[in-house]
């Protein structure tokens, strides 16, 4: 059996410990975080406080120091409870491990040990009103003035705004394409930093999204993660990670959803016979059962790619994040149909799942821009 299929003792106990933490902390509330948009930072940092805030950081840096194999395990798991506040958790924590692996000696001792506790939450600013798939053609501006820079510019769809105390911002130093775009760290405070009002979304309740606006933000030119003209590859290196914590947190959403279908039809009965004992509905869950495995085996190869540093990786991951998401979202919405007029209710969770998880298909670069990476990866060597 390969290791793509087999766990290690040591994340069967980390599955264990974040399967509880969903069950307990996020899963009772879920629903009503979703309705009445209440963003649980005191939870988020109780998940923080079990190693979940600094998940990838190395551990002399105050993080975890576990593998993106394990990553996937741990955000899969959270999603059992709540898709939203997962996806946010893979942000945030995209943004850690971005820092820990660009940012210099003294960028690291002051923003990670706040990150790793999530006293310092974190938010990753590349989309704009005009430039969505298309990364490379954001407008957002860092001028370079003596020892500071100074940002202006509008960021779109940013999970976490406003509540979030951290930024990485991606912005133009120099021309146009991905060589003239460089990162910033950009704090809550800084004047000129303000937001938009939280967006009414279909899903992702439980969590802010908003508008970042940069009106002449000047902040220490130390503030620049990485060189000038390397933010586009800082980028993109840290959505490798981020799409495969929103592949896992598709399938744990999905499983969940698949799980409540199975005691559902179990309970619930139709012309004198359990609805679990029709075949036609045995064959529905062998289906969505099926495709989580397959979806499953393909974003754990993807994050063992990532983590030997695979030539392949990041076409693995586009292929993950893309598979998972659509079979996320697709078992969540048969398991709605498995569960008649009670899957619309919102009181059973399953509709909510559902709204969860279609954004999946569209944050982290869009599923036709992941099939675009792929087929890049294809037809490379003929060009």
């Amino acid at each position: 059996m390969s290791a793509v299929t087999t766990l290690t003792e040591d994340q069967l106990a980390l599955a264990e410990v974040t399967l509880d933490f969903a069950q307990e902390r996020l899963a009772p509330h879920a629903v009503a975080w979703d309705q009445d948009k209440h963003f649980p930072v005191d939870v988020i940092r109780s998940a923080a406080s079990l190693g979940l805030g600094g998940v990838y950081v190395r551990e002399e840096h105050g993080g975890s120091g576990l593998t993106r194999a394990d990553g996937v395990l741990v955000f899969e798991t959270l999603a059992t409870g709540c898709p939203s506040i997962a996806g946010y958790l893979s942000i945030h924590n995209m943004v850690a491990w971005m820092i820990d692996r660009y940012g210099d000696h003294s960028q690291r001792a002051r923003w990670l040990p706040g990150l790793c506790s999530a006293e310092t939450l974190g938010s990753y600013c590349l989309t704009e009103p005009g430039a969505g798939s298309d990364a490379a053609a954001l407008r957002t501006r860092a001028e370079r003035q003596g020892d500071h820079y100074v940002l202006s510019g509008v960021k779109q769809f940013i999970s976490g705004a406003g509540a979030s105390d951290l930024y990485v911002v991606l912005a133009r130093t120099g021309g146009a394409g991905p060589g003239g775009i460089s990162a910033f760290l950009v704090e809550r405070g800084d004047p000129g930093l303000s937001f938009g009002a939280n967006e009414r979304k279909m899903g992702w309740n439980a969590q802010p999204t908003r508008q970042v606006v940069l009106d002449g933000v000047r902040i220490p030119a130390d503030r620049r993660l990485g060189a000038e003209g390397e933010g586009f590859r800082i980028a993109m290196h840290g959505l490798n990670g981020g799409r495969l914590g929103i592949a896992a947190c598709s399938l744990g959403g999905a499983q969940s959803a698949l799980d409540r279908s199975l005691t559902h039809l179990a309970d619930r009965e139709a012309f004198g016979a359990r609805l679990l004992d029709a075949q036609g509905l045995q064959f529905r869950l062998a289906d969505m059962a099926t495709e989580l495995a397959a979806a499953r085996a393909l974003v754990r190869q993807a994050a063992e790619a990532l983590d030997r540093g695979d030539p392949q990786a990041a076409q693995l991951c586009a292929m993950a994040k893309r598979f998972a998401t659509d079979t996320g979202f697709s078992v969540a919405d048969r398991a709605l149909q498995l569960h008649g007029g009670y899957g619309y209710l919102s009181e059973y969770g399953i509709e909510k799942i559902v709204r969860d998880l279609r954004v999946h298909r569209i944050l982290e670069g869009t599923n036709e821009i992941m099939n675009v990476i792929v087929a890049r990866g294809l037809t490379e060597h003929l060009r």
